[in-house]
């Protein structure tokens, strides 16, 4: 039995808080970047259990809520991308939270725009928000939501790509796109990660 499953073994009335992060960069000139998509996800998620990110706590803007009878707090990092991992693991520690109970919603070059994909854990793949995290944690065990941006076309540099907004032609489809990885999230907290993958995660 692994991580995973020994936390979904545990009635939800027993577990303790879950920690259910967005990555991205504050500041308006990044709010609609690929690279804020976690931020956009968070923001959903705190629209559909009325969960309002107005605490700003060490590092990150917060919300405090509830998934069911399951405590959550949403979360923000505030201190750009590449140091996520300080404000992560300072929640961490305050919660008493477990890598288990972790969830990181961040945006991801190597899935085609519009794919989503949640996994249990694993190395960074170059994004550097996650390899904050893994870092500062000292470990890779923690769920991630991968939301498929796409590759920047000819020669662009991935770094570049990430910071500029969605397409034109994406937009029509981003409210849908965000809403499922909202509701991936929320299948995290309620039915674990394997039932959340298997709902979620493109058929092969």
């Amino acid at each position: 039995m692994n991580f995973f499953q020994r936390r979904k073994a545990t009635s939800f009335e027993e577990t303790s808080t879950f920690l259910l992060v967005g990555l991205g960069n504050p500041g308006r000139e990044y709010r609609e970047t690929r690279h804020n998509i976690g931020f956009m996800v968070i923001d959903r998620l705190g629209e559909l259990i009325d969960c309002k990110l107005m605490k700003v706590q060490g590092k990150a803007i917060i919300g405090i809520g509830r998934i069911g009878t399951v405590k959550v707090i949403l979360a923000k990092p505030q201190t750009y991308m590449n140091l996520s991992g300080q404000a992560v693991v300072a929640l961490l520690h305050f919660y008493k939270i477990t890598p288990a109970n972790l969830i990181v919603a961040h945006d991801d070059v190597d899935l085609p725009f519009g794919q989503i994909r949640m996994r249990p854990g694993g190395g960074s793949a170059g994004q550097k928000g996650v390899g904050s995290i893994i870092e500062k944690m000292g470990t890779s065990d923690f769920a991630r939501l991968r939301m498929g941006v796409g590759r920047p076309p000819g020669q662009r540099s991935a770094a570049d790509f990430v910071l500029d907004r969605f397409d034109r032609e994406d937009e029509p489809f981003l409210p849908e796109f965000i809403n499922r990885g909202a509701e991936g999230m929320r299948c995290f907290v309620t039915d674990g990660l394997d039932t959340a993958m298997n709902r979620f995660n493109p058929k092969s």
